[in-house]
């Protein structure tokens, strides 16, 4: 996915690094992919949320064209995974604008707040207010977790949209999920059909992973979004916001990353953590082409240490047989590599060559894990329209 315009331009204006405090707790990180697990399941995610789960209206205020009321409710994730919410968070806030006649039904669409999205006046202002003179259909505005409201949701030591750490996005999604299906059952008591959800960039993905877990059909339209969210920190423009230095560094001094968070990972598309397995039977067939079957420095997916390249070429050569030409340069520069790792291996660990690829995949595996829509139960279908040629070709 290529970068936007709009991606570029906030990343101009973001002057602070993402994820300053690092991954997160690793014990938050094994509580939120077990998590994941139920809330990615839409039978088991049926009863999470009461049909009469209490919602308040505090505040009402009159304009010209619409009603806004202002509401709060505990949000549903402080009751499922306790403590794993900013304690500022856990009162979720939200701003209804309904308009004063309504036209047929009464339609209402709930809209969620893009990165860097804060308050309501943006949405109320250029969505909400327009939708109901164009359309007259309702509004509901959701505040976004670590984002800021009229009593705050955003932690006391968060600077601006930058969360803290990495766990914190999985934290907001699985909040944010709950959060719509508490206002949608809401809505439903209340007697507001037809129903729908929408926003831009993160709100618009955030909106997408709410409806996974909604269990009747209801409209869509999430703009400017996609379908996970570990493209946009790994290679997209935000990536480069990222404090990567503090991610290689936990990643190299807490072994529990490595060891046991990895583990926790599902498949989910192409599996990244599947693919030593495939790099062996490569290295396997070179050594089957090559006669040396079983010779080379590699064991149960990984290569054998070996510190000197007589120790290499001891194993190498252990059958005797003289190679020569394209063999010899193949092998010599098999070599090369793997006593070069072995030496630069050697040093601190936290400056290993391969730490920021290493960090890089699993940032990628964690995001997919707690984002992937493939890791979600819900079923999209895409409208197409038909559209002129001369519209197409801008003429």
């Amino acid at each position: 996915m290529g970068m936007s315009r709009l991606d570029v331009f906030y990343r101009r204006l973001l002057l602070t690094k993402l994820f300053i405090g690092g991954w997160g707790k690793p014990e938050d990180l094994k509580r939120i992919f077990e998590f994941r697990k139920i809330i990615g399941d839409r039978e088991k995610c049926k009863t999470l949320v009461p049909v009469d789960y209490p919602v308040y209206v505090n505040k009402t205020e009159e304009l010209t064209d619409c009603h806004i009321h202002d509401g709060f409710f505990i949000s549903p994730l402080e009751h499922l995974v306790p403590g794993i919410l900013p304690q500022e968070a856990v009162k979720a806030r939200f701003q209804f604008i309904v308009p004063k006649r309504w036209q047929r039904n009464r339609p209402v669409c709930i809209q969620l707040a893009g990165t860097g999205d804060h308050f309501f006046w943006r949405r109320r202002t250029l969505m909400a207010r327009p939708m109901i003179k164009e359309a007259g259909m309702a509004s509901l505005l959701l505040e976004n977790p670590y984002y800021i409201s009229h009593g705050y949701r955003k932690p006391k030591d968060q600077l601006r949209s930058c969360l803290k750490n990495v766990s914190d996005l999985f934290v907001m999604g699985g909040a944010l999920i709950l959060e719509s299906t508490v206002l949608l059952r809401w809505l439903e008591r209340e007697g507001y059909w037809p129903l729908g959800m929408t926003g831009i960039s993160m709100g618009g993905y955030m909106a997408s992973l709410a409806v996974t877990n909604w269990p009747k059909p209801i409209p869509l339209i999430p703009c400017l979004s996609w379908s996970t969210a570990s493209s946009v920190f790994t290679t997209g423009v935000l990536s480069r916001a990222v404090n990567w230095a503090e991610l290689e560094k936990q990643y190299a001094v807490n072994s529990v990353y490595e060891t046991e968070i990895i583990k926790l990972l599902e498949y989910c598309g192409a599996d990244s953590f599947k693919m030593g397995t495939e790099l062996q039977r490569n290295v396997d067939s070179l050594g089957n082409l090559l006669g040396l079957a079983g010779a080379l420095p590699i064991k149960d997916g990984r290569f054998v240490k070996v510190e000197t390249q007589s120790e290499v070429g001891s194993s190498l050569f252990s059958s005797g047989r003289t190679v020569t030409g394209q063999e010899a340069k193949i092998l010599s520069m098999l070599i090369t590599i793997t006593v070069g790792h072995r030496k630069k291996m050697n040093s601190h660990k936290c400056c290993r060559p391969s730490l920021h690829t290493e960090s890089i995949s699993f940032m990628k595996g964690v995001m997919d894990e707690c984002t992937h829509m493939a890791n979600f139960s819900g079923k999209f279908f895409c409208l197409s329209a038909q559209v002129p040629p001369c519209q197409v070709s801008g003429k």
